[in-house]
């Protein structure tokens, strides 16, 4: 009695069920975005394939820029090792003596005019802030020569008026021996000092780097170490002779001293610039690969799951219908 019910009010239901149009699920093939329930989250796979897009992009130019570097590092680097022959008799000569206490100071700090090179700038930042407080005083005047946009955008937050010079664009032309001896005559002229301290990145590797120190004193601190028995190389141990007197030598000592050792300084921060954007770009690309994998991934499971759904609607529908007839 109650299937006979049953079939008689199916035979009643069965024109309006058939009247009604039934709509097509949206085809993952053809649409590219799957609609889900109210409260669930769904992506859409043109999201997820402009995103893969745009890491695939990403990844060639933080490779194109790896590969750019290391021809950089490679006509560096040889300047860099003959240039350490320069200022070395310079140091057995007068001495490298950082801990000298003088009253004024003047601490030049070198940098890179672009970023994506690690953290070489803020080391050598950290380090010249460090020198700038052991050097302070009282009685003490302490002045920053910043050489690089980059250190120079920091140190103006907080050090704007201790800053005496600054130079930007440095690397813009290949460095020469010539260019560099114009940016120390401009520091001499400009800055009064009794101890230049230059920091800057010291090279070893293409992963390795050492914020270095290195200590040119004016000539009248030279001489007046070298009355009271100072450390000071092997001044001492050589006899002047002819018509200049011992300041002037001293003055030209210091002076040809001081542009030979930022002539490896510059070529020293520049190799380490460029080793540290060559570590830099490459710990990009990897990542940008590892996060291509992820979204491949994440396209395939959503193509996966939007199929499936597309197919147990169909299965449903065609059961509806089978179950109305």
């Amino acid at each position: 009695m109650a299937m006979a019910v049953f079939r008689r009010e199916g035979r009643r239901l069965l024109p309006s069920i058939a009247a009604r149009p039934i709509a097509a699920a949206p085809s993952p093939i053809s649409s590219d975005r799957e609609e889900g329930p109210l409260g669930v989250r769904s992506i859409s796979t043109q999201v997820v394939r402009n995103r893969m897009k745009s890491v695939k992009n990403i990844q060639k130019i933080t490779k194109a820029m790896k590969m750019v570097a290391a021809s950089k590092l490679r006509a560096v680097q040889g300047r860099a090792e003959n240039s350490r022959g320069l200022w070395q008799p310079f140091t057995a000569l007068l001495g490298d003596n950082p801990s000298i206490d003088v009253k004024k100071s003047v601490v030049v700090t070198l940098s890179s005019d672009k970023g994506l090179c690690g953290g070489i700038n803020s080391t050598v930042v950290k380090v010249s802030r460090a020198l700038y407080k052991l050097n302070a005083g009282p009685e003490k005047d302490v002045k920053f020569v910043i050489v690089g946009e980059k250190a120079k955008a920091i140190m103006f937050r907080d050090s704007k008026n201790d800053i005496s010079l600054t130079v930007t664009e440095l690397n813009k032309n290949p460095l020469n021996y010539a260019q560099v001896s114009v940016l120390a005559d401009d520091i001499l002229k400009n800055v009064e000092f009794d101890a230049l301290r230059i920091v800057y990145n010291k090279f070893h590797s293409v992963v390795a780097f050492l914020p270095t120190v290195a200590t040119v004193l004016s000539p009248e601190i030279i001489e007046k170490e070298s009355e009271v028995g100072g450390k000071l190389g092997e001044l001492d141990s050589y006899e002047i002779e002819g018509g200049e007197t011992k300041g002037e030598i001293l003055q030209n000592l210091a002076e040809f001293q001081f542009s030979c050792v930022m002539f490896n300084a510059v070529l020293e921060n520049a190799c380490s610039e460029m080793g540290a954007r060559m570590s830099a770009m490459d710990s990009s690309s990897r990542n940008a690969g590892e996060m291509l994998d992820r979204l491949t991934l994440t396209y395939n499971r959503t193509r996966q799951a939007s199929i499936t759904t597309e197919l147990i609607e169909i299965i449903s529908g065609a059961s509806a219908l089978e179950a109305a007839k």
